[in-house]
């Protein structure tokens, strides 16, 4: 897979539009300058010889070198990764915490009222634009009511975790939808088991019945779920980081495009694929540990 990534992602760079060197240069840079900045930086070889050269320093752990920021790739994404990292691990609290009340409560009152109004609000959450909803999100709780920061990241650990509030729920709310219906079906399924008879017959308590045997056995479908949206949620940071002003991977990957510098992008999508990679594989991991039927011999 992250072969895969590595062969796409350099062969789709070389169709953008525009020449690096003259980026770097700028458009009033003599012919000769951006000649012998093409040459330096190997841009003058066949494709087959780059692509070899960058599998080559690859292999050796090189990520290689900014085009733009004339700094070694990897001292670009070290400092930034923090960052992005954090930002998943909140929107996936968010999401969790948000999702299992939810789902528990459309449950236990199914085609009531309250089933029809969770599910209206997670039919409401699959049409909106993440971007949009961050807007709208600065606008009343940055703007209107002052209770979080616009944008940036604060210095301190407190600092980090309060200005994540508003990108981690925004990111949130992009997989909360999905999450809530698949979990809302499966207890839905439990609910009618024997085995839930039995709980409620011997006096346990009805919250006890819900979030102990209800909602562990109907997890396993939605923890597979959830796996696949985080690594989605990954590659979905890069539009969150730019409204919000975070200066994370996304933001790199979004700056590095504009002005064609290959290594960076390149690197930058090396680190998401394997973070894909790593989320569903610990998917995989809860998964066999939440149900022993399918637990790895």
């Amino acid at each position: 897979m992250v072969l895969g990534v590595v062969v796409v992602t350099f062969l789709l760079l070389r169709l953008i539009p525009g020449d690096p060197a003259r980026m770097v240069l700028g458009p009033h840079a003599p012919e000769s300058a951006v000649a012998a900045l093409r040459r330096q930086l190997g841009l003058n070889l066949p494709i087959w010889r780059q692509f070899w050269a960058y599998l080559y320093a690859l292999a050796h752990g090189n990520l290689g070198t900014s085009i733009y920021y004339k700094a070694p790739v990897a001292s670009l994404i070290a400092p930034r990764l923090a960052l992005t990292g954090s930002l998943v691990l909140v929107a996936t609290f968010f999401a969790i915490v948000i999702t299992v009340p939810l789902a528990a409560f459309a449950a236990t009152r199914q085609d009531r009222p309250g089933d029809h109004a969770v599910r209206l609000f997670s039919l409401m959450g699959l049409g909106m634009p993440k971007f949009w909803l961050g807007i709208i999100m600065i606008i009343f709780f940055s703007l209107d009511l002052h209770w979080f920061p616009v944008g940036g990241y604060g210095t301190t650990l407190w600092q980090h975790l309060y200005s994540l509030v508003l990108p981690g729920l925004c990111a949130a709310f992009a997989i909360v939808p999905v999450l809530i219906r698949s979990l809302r079906v499966g207890m839905l399924e439990v609910l009618g088991a024997d085995y839930v008879a039995t709980a409620r017959a011997k006096g346990l308590r009805p919250s006890r019945v819900t979030f102990v045997h209800v909602a562990r056995n109907a997890l396993v479908p939605t923890v597979t779920l959830l796996g696949i949206n985080i690594a989605y949620l990954i590659g979905g940071t890069v539009v969150i980081e730019r409204v919000f002003a975070l200066n994370g991977l996304g933001d790199l990957m979004l700056s590095s495009i504009g002005v064609n510098d290959f290594p960076v992008v390149q690197g930058v999508t090396l680190v998401y694929a394997l973070g894909v990679i790593v989320v569903i594989l610990i998917t995989d991991l809860v998964t066999a540990r939440l149900d022993p039927r399918i637990r790895l011999k």
